[in-house]
């Protein structure tokens, strides 16, 4: 499972991997990246960028597929923190079922938000 958490909310998400993505703050670019739950971490499977600029340039192994810039940096993650910013509007998040929504559906609005492997102590 995956927890989603602010300083007042906590959301469990019975699925075991997720997709992100968003509008880059500057170049207006969506970013996309998928997670995966392996054991109490988070695997950074896939992330693909549909252009390149301030701060996202596509790293070298990456391969341009369906207009978009596609790598696999397989970086295993403890968290992954996700600023609420005015400039990028709100991420979204799509379940490994397709069901895809803005994050704002699941926790208000506004607030910074950790994402992170539930804890197995949460769930029981």
């Amino acid at each position: 499972m995956i927890c989603l958490a602010t300083a007042s909310a906590t959301l469990m998400l019975l699925t075991g991997s997720i997709g992100l993505s968003w509008d880059h703050s500057v170049e207006k670019i969506r970013w996309a990246e998928h997670y995966r739950v392996e054991g109490d971490r988070l695997r950074l499977v896939e992330a693909s960028v549909r252009g390149s600029g301030a701060g996202m340039e596509p790293p070298p192994e990456a391969r341009l597929e369906d207009g978009a810039w596609r790598w696999r940096p397989g970086l295993l993650l403890t968290e992954v923190q996700l600023a609420s910013s005015e400039f990028t509007g709100d991420y979204t998040l799509c379940l490994d079922s397709g069901l895809c929504r803005p994050l704002g559906h699941w926790l208000p609005a506004g607030q910074a938000v950790t994402l992170s492997a539930c804890d197995s102590a949460e769930v029981n």
